[in-house]
């Protein structure tokens, strides 16, 4: 552990991603130092450019699915594509990604005897058959569909977080995320939120798969990160899984329908039939994080759409998206 220096060094794998930008973002504010290990594959050198020159920052081209060696006081293993369009395009390098950057993660953290975060995700629980979902409930995850790749890959790294610690003693700390979104999204992930906002804003028409009537629950990303903090913050004895998101439920169409409101669109909707294994239903219960973390979400629904709407307005202006 490096102890010279009261100034924490902080590892962001990922960091160029949507999470990774904003997590990075306030571990400066606070007065880290901070090393992004990012391959750039869904991560974009645009979500960190504001970064540039600031002396408390380095950013590394890294792939985790290599070993990294470097001397830091804390990890946050957060590289992973995270949507289906991204992280089904070379499933198995997803997959190699989750559990071989997870195994050189722990690696890393054993050998400097440091704390390590891993982002795992709601997709550990799969089309659950449990409503809403606990940190207690093991899953209902098929796999060997088009999926498995980002779910298993999680799972497994879970699994790799709970070993180390049991067999090493290492500090882990695990969050279960749940839909984030905000500025900084990738506008071509074919996520609900950007799909819905980047159809919305150029007028096209909205895309709902099956009747919209499936359920999402959507936390804004300042909130997410909040939580993030407070975990890795926690007494050593708190190892998580933690679900953090916002346990407010809303429908696809609920969703596309505020959409519409808010950016004044003249889109319509249309229907297409559902792909395979997409939830139905996915709501956090986050009891243990709000007694735990103190954490629960703050943003309200309309306040962070009109916030990310104005981001991929301006993108769209830039000519970016």
């Amino acid at each position: 552990m490096r102890n010279y220096e009261a100034r924490k060094r902080v590892l962001v794998t990922g960091g160029a991603g949507f999470l990774g930008s904003h997590l990075i973002d306030r571990l400066l504010e606070r007065g880290d130092e901070v090393v992004c290990a990012d391959n750039l594959f869904t991560g974009s050198k645009r979500n960190i450019e504001h970064l540039h020159g600031h002396p408390r920052f380095e950013f590394v081209r890294h792939d985790v699915t290599f070993p990294l060696y470097m001397e830091v006081d804390e990890i946050y293993n957060l590289a992973c594509p995270a949507s289906p369009i991204h992280y089904q395009h070379d499933p198995v390098q997803t997959t190699k990604t989750s559990v071989h950057g997870a195994i050189n993660m722990l690696g890393l953290a054993k050998r400097l005897r440091c704390r390590i975060f891993q982002a795992s995700t709601s997709e550990v629980y799969g089309d659950p058959s449990v409503h809403p979902q606990t940190e207690g409930y093991w899953g209902n995850v098929n796999p060997i569909g088009i999926r498995s790749c980002y779910d298993e890959g999680k799972r497994c790294a879970e699994t790799l977080f709970f070993d180390y610690h049991r067999q090493h003693g290492l500090e882990i700390k695990v969050a279960r995320i749940f839909n984030t979104y905000g500025p900084r999204m990738h506008p071509n992930d074919g996520r609900v939120v950007s799909n819905f906002i980047m159809q919305a804003l150029r007028g096209e028409s909205i895309t709902i798969y099956g009747e919209g009537q499936q359920t999402r629950s959507f936390c804004y990303v300042d909130d997410l990160v909040e939580g993030f903090l407070r975990l890795m913050n926690t007494e050593p004895g708190v190892t998580g899984p933690v679900n953090l998101g916002n346990p407010g439920e809303f429908t696809i169409r609920q969703l596309a329908e505020k959409v519409i409101d808010l950016t004044g669109s003249k889109s319509t909707l249309v229907f297409k039939p559902l792909p395979s294994d997409d939830p139905l239903q996915r709501q956090p219960d986050i009891a243990l994080a709000r007694a735990r973390l103190g954490w629960e979400p703050v943003v309200q629904l309309e306040e962070g759409l009109t916030r990310t709407i104005a981001y991929f307005d301006k993108l769209l202006g830039n000519g970016h998206a």
